[in-house]
């Protein structure tokens, strides 16, 4: 029986109310508030609008995206503004902050860079280069662990583990959106790398979520190519410092090989009893 006051279930992670307006629906729901996204939907939203103001001086590969997350980002409805901050020849420099009523909560930079065909020489050191450790076709499918019984991260994401186990070390897993980052568009593959990547934090975490919080106050990601297809893989790797501070690392593949590189700067401390 169908519960009258159950809420639709969300069909995408957005919905446009306006050219630089976006509803938040469940899907983005992160794991340390119930009120609060997920970084990987909201980023991949701007990483949305970089694309879109890039592509009009020609630049059509994201090769860096930094993230700043200065606040938590609540679920409700949002605002992205883009700046082109200068555009050359080969490449373009530009900002962008994220808005929830009239508080900035997160600032971005990005490089677009223009892409032209290149003949490599063979035989090139290091090349051709990794793949990731299994296709996701070879991989355990598996489900984020639910901070919540509402709609969230873990049921946007469709999640194969490539190499060891969530939450116990060095982890490699395949990410797949389920839902359209925004209602009725098909992402970019960027978009699908921004979603995912800023999962490693949470993939290769090494404390034990009961008694510790590591949030990530930003995520920068570097891309070598264009990503291709709908899979991305999060090959990650989480070190911890003495004194409260951590990074965790990860390398991005797609079905065809590395594709870039991302790193996340972390906050640790005791949950509250």
């Amino acid at each position: 029986m169908i519960d009258p006051k159950a809420k639709p279930v969300p069909t995408a992670a957005y919905t446009a109310f306006h050219a630089h307006g976006y509803h938040s629906s469940g899907f983005t729901r992160g794991p340390w508030s119930p009120d609060h996204q997920h970084g990987g939907p909201p980023i991949a939203l701007v990483c949305r609008a970089v694309e879109q103001v890039a592509r009009e001086h020609g630049l059509t590969h994201i090769a860096r995206l930094t993230a700043n997350l200065l606040r938590p980002v609540p679920i409700g409805d949002l605002i992205v503004e883009v700046m082109t901050d200068y555009v050359g020849r080969s490449a373009g420099h530009f900002s962008a902050h994220l808005m929830a009523g009239d508080k900035d909560v997160a600032r971005f930079t990005a490089l677009a860079q223009r892409e032209s065909h290149l003949d490599l020489p063979d035989a090139l050191p290091g090349h051709p280069l990794p793949r990731a450790p299994r296709d996701p076709q070879a991989s355990a499918g598996v489900r984020f662990p639910a901070t919540s019984d509402q709609p969230g991260y873990p049921d946007l994401m469709e999640i194969r583990v490539a190499r060891g186990e969530f939450f116990k070390g060095p982890c490699a897993v395949w990410l797949r959106l389920k839902y359209p980052l925004v209602d009725g568009e098909t992402p970019s593959g960027y978009q699908r790398v921004a979603v995912a990547a800023d999962s490693g934090n949470g993939v290769s975490a090494i404390l034990d979520f009961g008694r510790y919080i590591f949030v990530n106050s930003d995520l920068t990601i570097n891309l070598l190519r264009r990503p291709v297809g709908e899979w991305i893989c999060v090959e990650a790797r989480t070190h911890l410092g003495p004194d409260g501070g951590g990074l965790a690392e990860s390398s991005l593949y797609d079905l065809g090989g590395l594709i870039g590189r991302a790193t996340q700067s972390l906050s640790v401390r005791p949950r509250p009893a």
